[in-house]
């Protein structure tokens, strides 16, 4: 304790940093071992006895890594995380996680248990100066020491480079005990040289990742503990302090409570600031620059402070902090980065202290059971690079406006604009002329308590370039919307900006960004908190050098009352600038008129523009946007809202770096949840309570409009109190005005469909269906076709219905199908009749060949001529090409009889006098390339016929070594083939039964004589069984389709089959016929499938070409505000899609069918609702809780709903459901013991099918063609199958990221990926990653499934 005394006096008495002494000692001499060199090495598994408690459970071994990391497991390829931000999905202490290499001698990295007394008495005095009134008896047992000495940053080094000398040292200490455990982060004066490394990937740019600094749980696949993570520096800024700085008192030390046996949901930091000689509103400056506010490459967060003295500051330290109790004020940091820590924790005292989102516009997505990164709504810069050849003009000139010369660089090219014209040298204007701007506003608005929504209303702007006016007309917004958008004057300031008049030097928007941008704007509203978010996107100059720009408008706004007038100062704003991005952000202040009322309010705005600009253009730093007017107005009779601005641009000046920013202004106010921070002159600010809430003398209390009278509801409502705010809800018959606060009365609701007021077509050719609102929707009728205003008769019979054998008649509303003569039987089945049978020779003249028989066949169909009698006659000439030859009496041609067009025809005999050759006599003659029969084999068959010419029973192939049955026609009987090698089958005397033929050999024998006995493999024939009857299953030749069918053969609507698939078919399974369907041999494929997918707060739609993802056709098919979307699952026979919501704790569901709207049909008794399948026979739906552990059943609409397991279950996750055959399956990726289940429908025969080599089980589908049910393993990395009762399991795939469900269609899998924020595609034969989707729109995404246009036999 006297060595760190003296560290301690020595560091606190001159504020230096921590001496290299101050290190706890390590290296040989104390034992410890030494991390292999190398670029991405991890030691063993090191026990820890005891096992300290690390991030709510028990640490039993640790490893230590290169890249500045330790774990309780061992390392994941370092590309999976090196480079990524936190959370990690693995459990992390990180004191400097960067691409660090000790390859080469380059530094030691060395690792330890110790229990010395020295050890822990230096370590007990670091953790007591950073806690001190918490820690005072806490007495570590055991300390885990890993240094990192002199180590290098990874570099790829040639022959010209040399190894960089910037070299970095730190250690991290975890000491504990039986109850609690503490890290301690030590960073030496002088040991961080290097701040980040740079990505391997990273090809020609010049790109540098900071090193990140923190804790991270690596529960990313924990819905109950999603995401959590604490993050102390992960900028450049916040990383060079942390040698200067520290939360104990000791620059350089930074100690944090990470484990207790008490619950401990988050690290706790050392609460002792260090004191500089220089002011903490000069450091709070130098951690706050703006360049800092967009440092990072996925996440907008601030490297935010977090305050814990109880003191306020001196006047020397900067401002005086806020005066309400209960709220930290403002001092010097204990922490550089509290922004990530996603929970909301009591401190020691007791009050409220501030954990942050890694995204601020989400706070509440870490209270949710699974975590989800929510909308992205600043962009850092956009770093382009191509790996490819240098670019030059001369390749690339085409790229550069017409109005613009191109430049060669060292490294590529750059277009600039030429004199008298200004831009960004891919779009050129010419420069004082006025210029046009048209696009599409598109929104949804909260406007007090009323929501609003607007599709494609229009945008128009003029701009005088020559002085800097811009005016913008937006028309069609509805109200109160519109009225509400009168203070959003960055809507036309970003105009303003783009046009500005430019000041000498200095450049205006267009001139940078051309128009080609994404402006990504966020507005905040004052006192209310009411947040909006803008988007607008510039799409490039279109005819006439109009620019084309789409806006999108969402979030809250306040709302303004009719005839209020908005008033906005001129302003000035400042803009910096980078080589791909624009950032800015303000506070401003508007004034409300409303008569002779005036009303002060205000809003804070960021923004950033991003673009793709050129690398070698030096742009300014920083310009100063002066807007000299401003005006804005709604015209109430036009409905359109403007705004009129004129600006002009120039330079920010020397100071506008170090001008000071009031903490109220870029939120680093220390003001808590429920208050509003009012800044004061310069630095100063106070916390006065936000609206709804009043003082307590210790922070603000929750008002209660409702009990004190305080409320604005009118007659006839209801108050209902909220946190901050009330709501009016009217009483039965009534509905709310736009204000939400006065009721009217409701008109009685008409029913156009009753009343005769709807537009749909006539009730015998359509119907109308009320929808949500009362709004008509029109539909045809069975038989029509159209949108239901306008329907006309489908023609069945263009899809040859029928027979082949039968006449299509076609009718309104439906069609008929009449046998031949001749035949007999429905239409859909016919049959040679036993009054008037047509000879082979008629029966051909109706339906004749494509090609005659024989050894010649000649193009275009040949129609036999018949004699009086119906018999071939012996001469036959083709009507077309004019070959004639001779056939006998079945209409085989004799070979050597054919003769050329326009020679003498051959004298042929009367077919009697021809010796008459045998069916099976003629096909060895002309063997058929393939025999005849359900399981054909390759190379051509030639039959063995016995002593009379007829088939034998048992047939052989001379080459293959098949053997098979055939009937006395040489059909294969099915069931009969037996393999090379094998004991051939004992074959009956074919035509020995007197059975009559069935049906299915019927039709089999009639289009086989329609085909003219060799039908081509497009042409469809009937599969008939030993007996007679139809196969279940019937296959269309060898185009691969596949579909079941009843007893009498027709197919069983919804389980056609693509290619590479059969479906299940049982001859159980009765056909749910309404009315004919198609002939599976002349009927296309059905086509339209596509996959739906769960992405936060929407549900996206990505159709398939075949099985190719059709990414420019993607769209939100669902957007559900506050919702987390995770489990999603498709009804295919209502058209229904099913999902769960980890926010809102619900179940609910929407038809695909147009203006549905979604319904709820769960909203009780769940916690974090997961996985969820639909079985579409049963009409039930069961689904995962992994909050409840449970798993549970239900009907569709929410009824009979009871639980089937609540045992033995630790994390349920994925589920699925095989209908056919009533299975159910789900996963289980308990840590302990990960595990997939099985169990029947109703809940028995429970069993586990796999719980060997299995990690996290995130995904789960049965694929019903294959019967195969298909895994992705988040911990294993695999893609793996098995058969369903757990046999025949294989890996597909054996490199996933990290996926987290799966959906099996045809000959691919689709998984949604949490590392790439897509979609992707797998092959299931080899395994390969053939196509990925990726939305533009970047957050993770869950649930996915396939919405096929028929039902299959069974589906996840």
């Amino acid at each position: 304790m006297r060595a760190l005394a003296a560290v301690l006096a020595a560091a606190l008495a001159v504020g230096a940093a921590l001496p290299r002494p101050g290190l706890l000692p390590h290296g040989p001499a104390r034992g410890d071992a030494r991390l292999r060199p190398g670029d991405d090495e991890s030691s063993p598994g090191v026990p820890l006895r005891p096992a300290p408690r690390l991030y709510g459970r028990a640490a039993r071994r640790l490893y230590v890594g290169t890249n500045g990391v330790i774990s309780t497991q061992d390392f994941p390829r370092e590309t999976q995380y090196v480079d990524d931000d936190f959370p990690t999905d693995f459990p992390v202490i990180a004191p400097f996680l960067a691409d660090l290499d000790t390859s080469g001698d380059r530094g030691n990295i060395y690792y330890r248990q110790d229990n010395s007394p020295d050890v822990l008495d230096q370590t007990v005095g670091y953790i007591q100066a950073g806690f001190p009134h918490t820690t005072g008896s806490f007495l570590p047992t055991n300390a885990f020491i890993a240094t990192w000495e002199d180590v290098g940053a990874y570099q790829e080094l040639s022959q010209d480079t040399e190894p960089s000398r910037k070299l970095n040292t730190f250690q991290a200490v975890i000491a504990y005990n039986d109850e609690d455990t503490y890290a301690i982060f030590l960073y030496p004066e002088g040991g961080l040289q290097f701040l980040g490394t740079r990505p391997k990937e990273s090809y020609n740019v010049q790109l540098e990742l900071p090193a990140r600094v923190g804790f991270s749980w690596g529960d990313g696949d924990d819905p109950k503990r999603d995401g959590l993570f604490h993050s102390l520096a992960s900028s450049e800024p916040a990383l060079r302090n942390l040698e200067r700085e520290s939360n104990t008192g000791v620059p350089g030390v930074w100690v944090f409570h990470v484990g207790s046996v008490a619950p401990l949901e988050h690290v706790e930091p050392g609460a002792v600031p260090v004191r500089h000689a220089s002011s903490s509103a000069d450091y709070t400056r130098t951690l706050y620059s703006r360049a800092d506010h967009y440092s990072r490459a996925d996440h907008t967060s601030m490297e935010l402070l977090a305050q814990h003295s109880s003191d306020t500051l001196h006047p020397d330290h900067g401002p005086r902090a806020p005066t309400l109790q209960g709220i930290v004020p403002k001092g010097l940091p204990a922490s550089l980065g509290q922004e990530q820590s996603r929970r909301l924790h009591p401190s020691v005292d007791g009050s409220a202290q501030r954990s942050y989102s890694a995204n601020p516009s989400s706070y509440s997505s870490g209270h949710h059971g699974v975590g989800v990164e929510e909308d992205v709504h600043f962009n850092p810069d956009v770093f382009t690079y191509s790996a490819a050849s240098r670019e030059t003009c001369a390749q690339h000139h085409e790229r550069c406006s017409p109005h613009a010369f191109c430049t060669d660089y060292a490294t590529g090219v750059c277009c600039h604009c030429r004199a008298t014209y200004y831009g960004n040298g891919r779009q050129c204007l010419p420069e004082g002329a006025v210029h046009r701007l048209n696009g599409k506003v598109s929104g949804s608005l909260t406007v007090g308590r009323a929501s609003v929504r607007f599709q494609d209303v229009d945008l128009h702007a003029y701009i005088v370039g020559s002085d800097g006016r811009t005016y913008t007309a937006i028309s069609g917004v509805p109200q109160p919307a519109a009225r509400a958008l009168l203070p959003l004057l960055p809507i036309g300031g970003l105009f303003a900006w783009l046009f500005a008049l430019e000041e000498p030097s200095s450049e205006n928007g267009f001139s940078i960004t051309g128009a080609e941008f994404t402006q990504n704007l966020e507005v905040t509203f004052y006192p209310g908190e009411e947040t909006v978010h803008i988007t607008q996107t510039a799409e490039g100059l279109g005819a006439d050098n109009y620019l084309s720009l789409k806006t999108h408008i969402q979030g809250q706004v306040p709302f303004l009352q009719e005839n209020t007038t908005v008033h906005i100062a001129p302003y000035k704003e400042l803009y910096h600038y980078s080589s791909s991005a624009v950032t800015s952000s303000a506070q401003r202040e508007y004034v409300l008129v409303s008569g002779t009322a005036n009303q002060t309010l205000s809003y804070r705005l960021r923004q950033n523009i991003t673009f793709a600009g050129c690398p070698h253009t030096r742009l300014l730093a920083r310009q100063r946007l002066s807007v000299a007017r401003a005006f804005t107005l709604y015209d109430s009779q036009e409905h359109v809202l403007r705004y009129a601005l004129a600006a002009h641009i120039g330079s920010a000046g020397d100071n506008a770096e170090n001008s000071p920013v009031n903490p109220c202004h870029d939120s680093t106010h220390t003001c808590e949840a429920t208050a509003r921070c009012q800044p004061g002159t310069g630095m100063e600010y106070t916390c006065e309570c936000a609206a709804g809430y009043h003082s307590d003398g210790r922070g603000c209390r929750d008002v209660d409009e409702c009990a004190e009278g305080l409320s604005q509801c009118g007659p006839f409502t209801v108050c209902l109190n909220g946190p901050g705010s009330y709501r009016c809800e009217c009483h039965s018959g009534y509905r709310l005005s736009e204000d939400g606060q006065r009721c009217v009365l409701l008109a009685p609701a008409s029913n156009p469909c009753e009343d005769g007021s709807h537009p749909c077509a006539p009730g015998d050719r359509a119907r109308c269906l009320i929808r949500a609102g009362g709004q008509p929707a029109c539909e045809c009728l069975p038989g029509y076709t159209g949108d239901g205003i306008s329907c006309s008769d489908v023609d069945e019979c263009a899809e040859n219905p029928c027979h082949p054998a039968a006449v299509c008649y076609n009718t309104q509303g439906s069609f008929s199908c009449r046998c031949h003569p001749g035949y007999e039987g429905d239409g859909f089945q016919c049959s040679h009749g036993s009054t008037q049978r047509l000879t082979p020779c008629q029966h051909e003249r109706l339906y004749p060949r494509e090609v005659p028989p024989g050894p010649s066949p000649v193009s275009n169909g040949h129609v036999p001529q018949c004699d009086e009698e119906g018999r071939y006659r012996p001469l036959q000439c083709h009507s077309s090409t004019g070959h004639c030859w001779c056939v006998d009496a079945a209409g085989q041609e004799i070979a050597g009889t054919r003769t050329a067009p326009g020679s003498t025809p051959p004298r042929c005999g009367t077919p009697e006098s021809v010796q008459q050759l045998t069916p099976c006599e003629h096909a060895r003659l002309y063997p058929r390339e393939v025999p005849p029969g359900p399981s054909p084999v390759g190379n051509g068959h030639v039959p063995q016929c016995d002593e009379e010419g007829r088939y034998r029973p048992l047939q052989c192939h001379s080459s293959t070594g098949h053997c098979w049955c055939v009937d006395a026609s040489g059909q294969e009987i099915a069931g009969t083939r037996t393999a090379p090698g094998s004991t051939p089958p004992r074959c009956g005397t074919p035509g020995s039964t007197e059975r009559p033929p069935t049906m299915c050999e019927r039709w089999r024998q009639s289009l086989l004589e329609h085909y003219g006995g060799s039908p081509r493999s497009d042409q469809y024939v009937p599969q008939c069984d030993v007996e007679g009857n139809f196969t279940p299953l019937q296959c269309h030749g060898d185009s691969g389709y596949c579909w079941c069918v009843d007893e009498s053969g027709r197919e069983i609507q919804g389980t056609r089959s693509e290619p590479g698939s059969t479906p299940p078919c049982l001859p159980s399974v009765a056909p749910p016929s309404v009315r004919p369907s198609p002939r599976p041999d002349v009927s296309p494929p059905a086509t339209g499938t596509f996959l739906l997918y769960a992405q936060g707060q929407q549900i996206g739609y990505l159709p398939l070409n075949g099985t190719h993802l059709q990414k420019e056709a993607a769209k939100t098919l669902l957007s559900l505000h506050g919702s987390i979307v995770v489990g999603i699952d498709y009804d295919c026979r209502e058209k229904t899609i099913y999902w769960t919501d980890v926010a809102g704790r619900t179940i609910s569901r929407a038809s695909l069918e147009p203006g549905a709207e979604p319904e709820t049909i769960i909203n009780s008794g769940l916690i974090s609702p997961e996985g969820l399948a639909v079985d579409h026979l049963r009409r039930a739906m069961f689904w995962t809780d992994s909050g409840l552990d449970k798993i549970e059943r239900a009907r569709l609409d929410g009824s009979e709903r009871r639980v089937l397991f609540d045992t033995d279950l630790v994390n349920p996750r994925a589920i699925a459901v095989d209908p056919v055959r009533g299975n159910l399956y789900w996963t289980d990726w308990n840590r302990e013991a990960p595990k997939i289940e099985t169990s029947t429908v109703n809940g028995a025969n429970r069993r586990v099918l796999v719980n060997k080599d299995i990690g996290l089980p995130n995904g789960l589908t049965f694929d019903p063609f294959s019967k195969l049910l298909c895994w992705a393993d988040a911990g294993t990395k695999h893609l793996e199958c098995t058969f369903p009762d757990g046999t025949g399991r294989r890996v597909i795939q054996n490199n996933l990221n990290y996926p987290f469900s799966i959906i099996s269609y045809a000959n691919h899998f689709y998984h949604t990926d949490w590392r790439r924020d897509g979609v992707i595609a797998v092959d299931k034969e080899t395994g390969s990653f053939t196509d990925e989707y990726l939305p533009e729109q970047r957050s993770h995404l869950y649930g996915i499934t396939a919405v096929y246009p028929y039902c299959p036999g069974a589906r996840k």
